[in-house]
């Protein structure tokens, strides 16, 4: 989609990637056959699990390699727990709506199918993890549950719940891997870390001590740190033990949704052969990275930005991954501002990763980590005039529109919406950390509870009242109006100037500009930016993607 699109109510929808499902299958053959490797030795006995939980994914999966490595029959499970489609803590919204829930079930399909290729099959269960897994590994004798670290309070729950089952497990002397004094004949679960760029074991300081400020961080680990390379699996990961009945991938009926209809923007395919392929298009087909820096902060099309972020949350795609193309990249065709601000864009997502382990609950709290103290409003009807894109303001309710429709929005006009929310509405941070938790097809805790704390003022920030100026940012980043035309088509016959200010030919506004107001919006911003108080311009900062 170009920044000159026409707006109309049947405007198209952009496929991401835009390859066809044989173009994507031949990509990321390629890609794991570039990352297989022969010399891999196995070594074990019996059965090892493999619980995919946020980690959908084949290339540069430890879990599954040490799964391989120290077996001789791998069983890769799913858990489809009914806790992930309950309600969101405080406010009681959808945990996970219907659009991410078609991207998980993308992904499951993709994994099974991956998995099936090498030798493998992906036992689909529905119930709790805690359950499943230990009456698995009774049955069939496995001697250890391999699978990703989190680090937020819902998963280390049911980590603890998991470790708690198998050692209920006793299995029969032969089962059991290990010998010694020490060695017992319960199931062991081994948790590894998989989800940052960097890992947590190279970081130059523990958790605890992490720097409150993203500069420090990211200083530190680039002086200190490298970058691990991904994990080289055999070609081959089999056999799997012998089962009858591997289960279905679930539909969305089962969670008792219903199909999410994406009539325009842009509709994301799930699993890892999608998010290969996306690499490949925007790295290599359309030469996109080159520009990425000078771009990532449009909002209308599929190519501004990278678009990896849902494959990343689900874990379809690894961070490592693609910094190795990056680095890859630089070498066979430039290396620049561009190809690096990508990986700064990865760090931040790893500091809020390490955040969350280094402050656990209060991520998720009132005052935030700082445990600030402020009076906020959980006025319903303000809400609901932000959630259903009804405020008065184009920009917003554009981009609310676009995040219902996709489950997708843009770097920038998610700190432009966060800030109306919490600045000028001044409503409760946490209902829209809630909202975007169950709308986000790129939903992850870390990310989405760091970013809406830095947004309200209460994470770890060193400028604590951040204000995104709405008539500024609708002039830098939408100037003509083609962004709030093709959401909200009823603007179309107003003027390019009048587009994101319509004034009486759109609807009310719900609440008055902190700063000023649209009509007099360039004296307004020229005294924030005096002030210091506008942090529309600064480029590190944000809803992350």
């Amino acid at each position: 989609m170009s920044s000159s699109s026409k707006s109309q109510p049947s405007a198209p929808v952009y496929k991401v990637p835009g390859l066809d499902p044989e173009e994507m299958d031949r990509v990321a053959d390629q890609t794991f056959q570039r990352y297989s490797s022969s010399s891999v030795k196995r070594n074990g006995k019996g059965v090892a699990v493999v619980w995919f939980r946020n980690d959908l994914r084949v290339l540069d999966n430890e879990a599954l390699y040490k799964a391989w490595v120290s077996s001789r029959e791998v069983l890769a499970v799913y858990c489809v727990d009914p806790r992930l489609f309950g309600s969101t803590h405080y406010f009681g919204f959808p945990k996970t709506g219907a659009l991410r829930a078609q991207f998980l079930i993308e992904c499951l399909a993709d994994l099974k199918k991956n998995l099936m290729k090498r030798g493998l099959n992906l036992l689909i269960q529905h119930g709790k993890p805690e359950e499943i897994l230990p009456s698995l590994a009774k049955v069939f004798g496995a001697h250890t549950v391999y699978a990703q670290k989190e680090t937020c309070s819902e998963e280390l729950n049911v980590e603890r719940l998991v470790r708690k089952g198998l050692q209920r497990v006793v299995l029969p002397s032969s089962s059991a891997q290990s010998s010694g004094p020490s060695s017992t004949n319960n199931p062991k679960l081994q948790l590894l870390w998989g989800t940052t760029m960097y890992h947590i074991d190279d970081l130059p300081f523990d958790t605890l001590s992490l720097p409150d400020v993203y500069t420090q961080f990211r200083k530190s680990i680039e002086a200190k740190c490298a970058v691990r390379g991904c994990i080289k699996l055999p070609a081959s990961l089999g056999p799997p033990p012998s089962i009858g009945d591997w289960g279905c991938v679930p539909s969305l009926d089962q969670f008792g949704l219903q199909s999410p209809n994406v009539s325009k923007g842009m509709k994301f395919v799930g699993g890892e052969s999608a998010a290969l392929g996306r690499v490949n298009e925007y790295f290599w087909k359309k030469d996109l990275l080159r520009i990425y820096k000078h771009t990532r902060n449009g909002m209308l099309g599929p190519d501004y930005s990278t678009k990896f972020s849902p494959w990343l949350a689900s874990g379809s795609l690894s961070p490592r991954f693609i910094d190795e193309e990056v680095k890859r990249y630089e070498k066979e065709r430039q290396a620049n501002d561009s190809t690096y601000w990508v990986l700064f864009e990865l760090i931040w997502r790893d500091y809020f990763r390490f955040l969350s382990a280094k402050y656990g609950n209060s991520l998720f709290h009132l005052g935030g980590p700082r445990n600030v103290e402020h009076r906020w409003s959980q006025d319903k009807i303000l809400f609901e005039s932000w959630r259903d894109g009804r405020t008065g303001y184009p920009l917003i309710d554009a981009n609310m529109k676009e995040l219902s429709t996709t489950g997708f929005m843009s770097n920038r006009g998610r700190q432009i919406v966060c800030s109306f929310l919490v600045r000028d509405m001044g409503i409760d941070w946490r209902m829209g950390a809630e909202w975007f938790e169950t709308c986000l097809l790129d939903y992850d805790p870390c990310s989405n509870y760091g970013n809406w704390t830095y947004g309200a003022g209460v994470g770890n920030d060193p400028r604590e009242d951040r204000y995104f100026s709405i008539p500024k940012q609708a002039r830098t980043y939408d100037p003509e109006g083609e962004y709030v035309v093709y959401w909200l088509p009823q603007l179309e016959s107003l003027t390019k100037e009048e587009r994101n200010f319509p004034g009486r030919a759109y609807m009310k506004q719900v609440v008055p500009l902190k700063f000023g107001n649209t009509s007099r919006h360039q004296n307004q911003d020229k005294a924030l930016a005096a002030r210091g108080t506008n942090f529309g311009g600064r480029q590190t900062k944000g809803q992350r993607r």
